[in-house]
C-alpha cells in the first residue's frame, strides 16, 4: 500500500502461501459461482428415473467441497496475515489513521478516472485497491461462508456442526428462504467484484509504472522506470 518513493529494484511482495491462496481461492470462487447459479436454476431433468441420475447432486457436492475449500483459505489467509510479510497484512489492514494513505486513495481515484497522467509507484496494494479489496473481497466472502454454512447445516440437520455454529443466521434473516436470497445475491457481488478486479488488472499490467500480474506468479514487484 505503501508508495515507492526512491527504491528502484524489485521488491518481494507476495510470499508463496499469500501466492497459493489466490489462484486456489479464485478458481474455488468461479467454481461456487457457476455451481451455485446451477443449484438457484436448476437443468432441465433428463428424461428417466429419477434414480438414474444424479446431476444435481453431483453440483451440490462440488458447490460444498469448494465452499469446504474458500473457508479453509480464508483461515488459512487471516493466519498468514498475522505471521507473514507486511504485504500479507493489506488485505485486512486498512491505514485510514495516515494523511498519505488518504492523498494515495484520492490520487487513484483520479488515475482511474484518467484525470491524472500517471500513477504513482506501490510496492503492494495501492490505498484503493486495498480498500476494495477488504469492503468487497474480505466483507463479502465472509457474508457468503456464514450464510453458507447455514444453509448447509438446514441439509446436515438440527445438532449437526453446521447447524450449532451458524444456524443462527437464518431466524437473524427471517427464515430460510431470504437466507437464500441473499446468498445468492451475495454471489453477484463477488462476480462484480471479481470482473472489476480482472480489468484493473490487466489495465494497471498495461498503464501502471510496474509489474501486476507476475508479481502474483513469482512474488516480485518489478519497477518500470527509474523515477520516484
Amino acid at each position: 500500500m505503501s508508495a515507492i518513493d526512491s527504491v528502484q529494484n524489485p521488491v518481494y511482495v507476495y510470499e508463496r502461501p499469500v501466492r497459493l491462496w489466490h489462484w486456489v481461492n479464485a478458481l474455488a470462487l468461479v467454481v461456487l459461482a457457476v455451481t451455485g447459479y446451477l443449484i438457484a436454476s436448476p437443468l432441465v431433468a433428463p428424461d428417466g428415473e429419477a434414480s438414474e441420475h444424479y446431476l444435481m447432486g453431483y453440483v451440490r457436492f462440488v458447490h460444498f467441497a469448494a465452499g469446504y475449500v474458500l473457508a479453509v483459505g480464508f483461515i488459512g489467509r487471516v493466519y498468514w496475515a498475522l505471521v507473514g510479510n507486511q504485504y500479507a497484512r493489506e488485505l485486512f489492514v486498512q491505514a485510514i489513521h495516515r494523511a498519505e494513505w488518504w492523498d494515495g486513495l484520492w490520487h487513484e481515484i483520479k488515475w482511474y478516472l484518467f484525470l491524472v497522467p500517471e500513477p504513482r509507484k506501490h510496492a503492494g496494494h495501492n490505498p484503493l485497491a486495498n480498500m476494495a479489496m477488504f469492503v468487497f473481497y474480505v466483507l463479502g466472502a465472509l457474508f457468503m461462508i456464514v450464510t453458507g454454512f447455514a444453509l448447509y447445516g438446514e441439509g446436515l440437520g438440527q445438532g449437526s456442526w453446521a447447524s450449532r455454529w451458524f444456524g443462527w443466521v437464518i431466524p437473524l434473516f427471517g427464515q430460510s428462504q431470504d437466507v437464500h436470497t441473499w446468498h445468492h445475491v451475495g454471489m453477484w457481488y463477488l462476480v462484480v467484484f471479481a470482473l472489476i478486479h480482472v480489468y484493473v488488472v490487466i489495465r494497471e499490467q498495461r498503464l501502471s509504472r510496474q509489474s501486476m500480474t507476475g508479481t502474483m506468479i513469482d512474488g516480485w514487484r518489478n519497477f518500470r522506470d527509474d523515477r520516484p
